[in-house]
């Protein structure tokens, strides 16, 4: 077989392939025993016809057909490995030249990864915002624990922010019941919102037996974005009442024995968030910085399928949450065009940064064991929602642990760029990542781990 590349571009290339016809014969001999299991000739039992009868009987141009087609893939697969190519989509292949007993010749356009110029990685500098934990975030979390333990008690006054209402909902439009617009007896938080625009405002001295209408705009269903009219009407109010953060309170609600303690664990708890925050952002920033250092020519083709994924993803999401496009832009104060910019900006960055994991994945020579790729099937299924034997049969079934080892291998390619960058905060202070446990503590350095170790086998 013989093979030229021609490059179209950066990331499309043109193959020219010319497969030798004794290169077809063992398919043309799988072809004929094929056709000769399928036919019914006097004189022959099946699959014992001789390949002259079958061609007298115009059976020679099927198999042709049929060689062509086995071979066509794996001649291939051959050029793309011969010009070292990795492709990235399926191929436009163009037979150009066949006839019987002579060489076969046939074309193959395909989007391909583009050459990468690594820049040096080791040691980027970063910069993050700094962790901030204040008091008030320690309050809004120990509120937010008491609420959990509160008690409700019914009130005759009207209803204020902070209350809980129960009410009845329906919403008319053309003074008839919108379906599946209506609701009783639901339990409802004064002041919370996202529920109804206006339903906040309209519930303000308002008491139990009270009933008020007001416009408002439907957020799911058929008619979602279309005005209606909503009656609300409440039925109870009641007034919630907070435990006292105290030493018992504290043995209530957690396993520590005073009030002191179980403020200082939220406080370690949330600096522990703080930290996973920052590091999600250095992983970002340290990122970004590598994408800025280098130029990725990018294929259209796999961008505008990449583009079309993610803004279907969008449109789903916002369905299910009962948004219509025009909401959400309006809620994000952008115009779609705004948006439309910032999702192929996303895009962008997001395939260039594949591209350049995957070269760091190859160069740091870095691998997957059976353990790493059964960790990432199970997580990826709890994700999904699906048990975990049935996503891994499905994965296996669909060729899709390929994919899958690429993803560890690319956060593999991630974490070893990051670990090595250096990342300071606002305030200059050199941001811990690389001993940054899964639950935002500060692990010892690997150094002293081995060290330890090392003095308790000489204790041993």
């Amino acid at each position: 077989m013989k093979s030229a590349v021609e490059t179209l571009s950066p990331t499309r290339a043109k193959l020219t392939v010319e497969v030798p016809f004794e290169e077809l014969k063992p398919s043309l001999d799988a072809a004929y025993k094929k056709v000769a299991q399928q036919v019914n000739i006097p004189g022959f039992r099946k699959g014992k016809v001789p390949q002259a009868v079958l061609d007298r009987q115009g059976y020679r141009t099927f198999a042709l057909d049929e060689a062509v087609n086995d071979v066509l893939p794996k001649k291939y697969i051959e050029a793309l490995q011969e010009n070292g190519l990795e492709p990235l989509a399926q191929p436009e292949i163009e037979v150009t030249k066949f006839e019987d007993n002579e060489a076969l010749e046939f074309t193959a356009e395909v989007d391909i990864k583009p050459e990468i110029n690594l820049p040096a990685y080791e040691g980027i500098e970063a910069e993050v915002e700094e962790v901030s934990l204040s008091d008030e975030d320690i309050d809004t979390q120990v509120e937010a624990l008491r609420e959990r333990f509160a008690t409700l008690n019914e009130v005759e006054r009207e209803a204020a922010d902070g209350d809980f209402v129960t009410l009845d909902l329906a919403a008319r439009q053309n003074d008839e019941i919108v379906e599946g617009a209506e609701v009783s007896g639901m339990s409802y938080k004064v002041g919370r919102g996202g529920m109804l625009d206006g339903l906040d405002e309209a519930l303000a001295g308002m008491k139990a037996g009270d009933e008020k209408t007001f416009e408002s705009e439907l957020v799911g269903g058929d008619l979602v974005g279309e005005q209606v009219f909503v009656t609300v009407k409440v039925t109870q109010v009641q007034e919630q009442e907070l435990p006292a953060f105290d030493d018992e309170f504290a043995q209530l609600a957690s396993e520590f024995d005073t009030a002191d303690e179980l403020r200082e664990d939220v406080r370690e708890r949330l600096g522990r968030g703080k930290r996973l925050e920052q590091a999600a952002a250095a992983r970002d920033a340290v990122l970004e910085t590598l994408l800025g250092q280098v130029e990725i020519p990018l294929p259209e083709t796999l961008v505008a399928d990449e583009l079309n994924a993610r803004r279907e993803n969008v449109e789903q999401q916002l369905a299910y949450a009962g948004l219509s496009m025009e909401k959400y832009l309006e809620d994000e104060g952008q115009t779609i065009e705004e948006f439309e910019a910032d999702l192929e900006r996303r895009v962008r960055d997001a395939v260039a940064a594949q591209f350049i994991l995957d070269e760091v994945a190859k160069k740091e020579e870095l691998g997957v064991d059976q353990a790493e790729l059964s960790e990432h099937l199970v997580r990826r299924a709890q994700q999904a929602g699906q048990d975990p034997q049935e996503f891994a049969n499905h994965m296996f079934e669909h060729n899709h642990i390929p994919d899958l080892v690429q993803e560890i291998l690319r956060g593999k390619a991630l974490a070893a760029i990051v670990e090595g960058a250096i990342v300071k905060d606002a305030a200059g202070n050199v941001v811990e990542l690389k001993n940054l446990r899964p639950d935002g503590s500060i692990g010892e350095p690997e150094a002293e781990v081995a060290e330890a170790d090392a003095e308790v086998a000489d204790e041993a």
